[in-house]
C-alpha cells in the first residue's frame, strides 16, 4: 500500500505536539500538507511537507486522502464538512463539534460519502487510564458501586485563548474542552448513563466561558459516576477513584506525553518511548478470593498516543475497528449539551 497522504490543517500547539511527530514517525503516514496562514514554522522540521495559506487552498490543490482538522472547535463544522465533500477522510480533534445537531450532520454526510470521520480522543492512550481499564478487566473490585474521574489545573489567570476563554462563543469553556476527555473516559469504562445533574460555571467570573463543572452520572444498576474539573486546584488529587463491593483502586494523573513531546521528545512507533515511573501512582485495595484484605501500591505502564494512527492505519488497511468514530462521539456530545442544560435549570435530566 502507498504511504497515507495527509493534510494537516493548522500548525499550533496541536498540530506541533499530537499529530505532526507521529505522522512523520509512522511509516504508513506522509505529512504532505499543512496550513499556515502567515508563518513557516514547519518547514524546519518538515521541509517535505507543502505549506498552503487556507484550509481551501489546501484541499483543492494539495494530493492528500487524509485531512487532520484541529483547527478551533467553532470552525470544526466547516472545516470536516468542506473536507468530507472534497472526498477525504477526517480526523477532527475533540470536542468534535459545538452541538449534537452538527455532529449528526457531519457524520451522516461521511456515510453518504462512504468515508470515515474519527474524533481524535487521545487521552484513551494516557497511562493512568490505560492503568484503570486494566484494574476493571482485572476484576478484582467486584461489582463497581461508585467512580470518580477528575481533570484539574492550576490556571487562575486568563490565557488569552478567545475560543476557548469567550463567554459569548458556543464550544468555548473547560466543559468542551477537559469536559469531552473526561466524558469519554466514562463512556468508555461504564457505558452510556440513564441520567445526568451538572453544575457548570466560570470561576473566574461571569465575563469568561465555563472552568468548572461537576457532572454526576447515574447508571441503571444504581451505579454513580462523577466527573469532575477546576482551575483552582494547586495540590494534585486522585484522577481516578474507584469503589466496588470487593475494593477500592485509587489513580494519579501520571500521563506526560504531552509534555514530553511539547518539549521536543520524538515518538516511536515500535515500542511505548515514555520512560518508566520511579514511583508507584496506584493504591489497590480489595479482599481476595480467601476473604483476606490485600493493600498494594501499582505503577502504570506508559502509554502510547502512536497507538491511535495505528488504528487509523489499521481501519484503512485490515478494515479493523475505526478509534473514536464520529457515530460514537455524539453519544459525547448529548452528554455535554445534557450538563449545559441540567445546570442551567437546576435539574436532573434523562436520556
Amino acid at each position: 500500500m502507498q504511504l497515507i497522504k495527509v493534510g494537516l490543517c493548522a500548525f499550533g500547539m496541536s498540530g506541533k505536539v499530537f499529530h505532526a511527530p507521529f505522522l512523520k514517525e509512522h511509516p504508513e503516514f506522509f505529512m504532505a500538507a499543512v496550513v499556515e496562514r502567515s508563518k513557516e514554522e514547519s518547514k524546519s522540521k518538515y521541509p517535505e511537507t507543502t505549506i498552503y495559506r487556507s484550509v481551501e487552498e489546501m484541499l483543492r490543490e494539495a494530493d492528500v486522502s487524509l485531512i487532520v482538522v484541529n483547527t478551533p472547535v467553532q470552525t470544526h463544522f466547516q472545516y470536516v464538512k468542506m473536507a468530507l465533500e472534497a472526498g477525504k477522510n477526517v480526523i477532527v480533534e475533540k470536542p468534535f463539534t459545538v452541538s449534537v445537531s452538527e455532529a449528526e450532520e457531519l457524520d451522516n454526510l461521511a456515510k453518504e460519502k462512504n468515508l470515515f470521520l474519527s474524533v481524535y480522543q487521545n487521552r484513551r492512550f494516557d497511562r493512568d487510564y490505560l492503568q484503570v481499564e486494566q484494574i476493571l478487566r482485572e476484576g478484582k473490585l467486584g461489582t463497581i458501586k461508585e467512580a470518580e474521574i477528575r481533570f484539574d489545573r492550576f490556571r487562575i489567570t486568563p490565557s488569552g485563548k478567545d475560543h476557548k476563554e469567550n463567554a459569548g462563543l458556543r464550544g468555548s469553556g473547560t466543559l468542551h474542552d477537559l469536559g469531552s476527555h473526561l466524558i469519554d473516559q466514562a463512556v468508555q469504562l461504564f457505558g452510556f448513563p440513564e441520567k445526568l445533574f451538572a453544575d457548570v460555571f466560570s470561576m473566574k467570573g461571569k465575563e469568561f466561558a465555563n472552568d468548572y463543572f461537576e457532572i454526576l452520572l447515574f447508571y441503571k444498576s444504581d451505579l454513580r459516576v462523577r466527573l469532575k474539573s477546576s482551575i483552582f486546584s494547586k495540590e494534585a488529587q486522585y484522577a481516578y477513584i474507584l469503589h466496588g463491593n470487593k475494593g477500592s483502586f485509587l489513580q494519579e494523573r501520571t500521563d506526560d506525553q504531552e509534555n514530553e513531546l511539547a518539549i521536543g521528545v520524538i515518538p516511536t512507533f515500535a515500542e511505548a518511548w515514555m520512560k518508566p515511573l520511579t514511583k508507584p501512582d496506584g493504591i489497590l485495595n480489595y479482599i481476595n478470593e480467601n476473604s483476606d484484605s490485600v493493600r498494594v501500591t501499582t505503577t502504570s505502564l506508559p502509554g502510547n498516543y502512536m497507538n491511535y494512527y495505528q488504528q487509523i492505519y489499521e481501519h484503512l488497511v485490515f478494515g479493523k475497528t475505526l478509534p473514536s468514530a464520529g457515530s460514537e462521539i455524539i453519544k459525547n456530545m448529548k452528554i455535554i449539551e445534557a450538563a449545559l442544560e441540567s445546570s442551567a435549570k437546576g435539574t436532573v435530566i434523562s436520556f
